[in-house]
């Protein structure tokens, strides 16, 4: 166990504290593990220490991914329950309370345990509630280290599949797992080595491009102005890029040049400065022919590529939800 516990821990009842051991102790035993994942679960945001307190009780972690790695069966074919997706849901809030907690953060990151979430965030075929928790659970761990804003959390998911991954689900996902999923793409992007990376070649480039625009389509059918904002964000970082500005040039899509966002919009004065900020950077606009190319790192952009698709869209609909929009505003 931490040798530290916060102020806040050591004001807690001792029956309180001796209750938070007990859970942790029974995470080991397979009898008692669910009942125990939901009472920590539940305890999260009043521990503050809750995270090292599992990271360094043995066999806590090991107990966690048990439980992760016990529903890759049900991925595919595609038969997870709603009492399978719950238990793991429960499991993967307490990872990411380990994520977050700065004394766990590089650990969590050392024992690459996010590679054990990525499997669940291919799921996006499948639209039924347990695995939208799922989905939606695991972005939030992924969320979680995004937003300390560190170079080693950059580094090392620039090392995996995540910018993918968040891709497909920012073209295939509710809108909140859209959301979660393009704020990370948007902490990416903030790092200097996030944005060298995703414009150093075309190929790169032209993905993330392509999906920001037919977000944007579908953003001017189904509103969604939480969304939008990330959106917006992602492509003012992106014209922080000399090559990808010029890209831009050509390919921003028309509904963020008019007022097509104007009433999403009319409250939200950040969203608003940051629209017009990436108008500004984008000026003049370069003047092109239909089917004219734009070239990136030696490639060329054609406009053509970047043609409106209707995404699927489903509601938000689990207990977990509120929490990862909390995580990103």
């Amino acid at each position: 166990m931490s040798s530290t516990l916060s102020t806040a821990n050591q004001q807690q009842k001792p029956i309180e504290l001796d209750k938070i051991y007990q859970w942790i102790s029974e995470l080991c035993m397979p009898s008692t593990r669910e009942n125990a994942l939901l009472e920590l679960s539940r305890q999260r945001e009043s521990v503050h220490d809750l995270a090292p307190m599992l990271w360094h009780s043995f066999g806590s972690i090991a107990a966690l991914l048990q439980e992760v790695i016990s529903v890759y069966p049900a991925i595919n074919p595609p038969t997870l329950t709603a009492h399978q997706s719950n238990r793991v849901c429960n499991s993967l809030a307490l990872l990411q309370c380990v994520a977050s907690h700065p004394e766990t953060r590089s650990l969590f990151l050392q024992a690459h345990i996010p590679i054990f979430l990525y499997p669940f965030l291919h799921t996006t075929l499948s639209k039924t509630r347990p695995f939208e928790y799922l989905r939606l659970t695991s972005l939030g761990v992924i969320g979680a280290l995004v937003k300390t804003d560190e170079q080693d959390v950059i580094t090392f998911l620039l090392s995996t599949e995540i910018i993918p991954l968040c891709l497909k689900i920012m073209e295939q996902g509710s809108e909140l797992s859209k959301t979660v999923a393009t704020f990370i793409l948007q902490k990416i992007l903030t790092d200097d080595t996030g944005l060298a990376y995703i414009c150093q070649t075309y190929e790169r480039f032209s993905h993330v491009a392509k999906v920001l625009g037919l977000m944007v389509i579908n953003l001017s059918k189904e509103p969604s102005s939480r969304l939008l904002k990330h959106v917006v964000r992602c492509y003012l970082r992106l014209s922080d890029n000399s090559r990808a500005k010029e890209a831009l040039k050509s390919c921003l899509p028309d509904q963020l040049r008019d007022s097509t966002f104007a009433e999403c919009l009319k409250d939200d004065a950040s969203t608003k400065k940051w629209l017009a900020q990436l108008i500004k950077n984008l000026e003049p606009f370069t003047q092109i022919n239909p089917g004219q190319s734009i070239g990136i790192g030696g490639n060329p952009m054609q406009v053509g590529q970047l043609q409106p698709a209707i995404s699927p869209s489903a509601n938000v609909l689990s207990q977990f939800a509120d929490q990862t929009f909390n995580m990103i505003k």
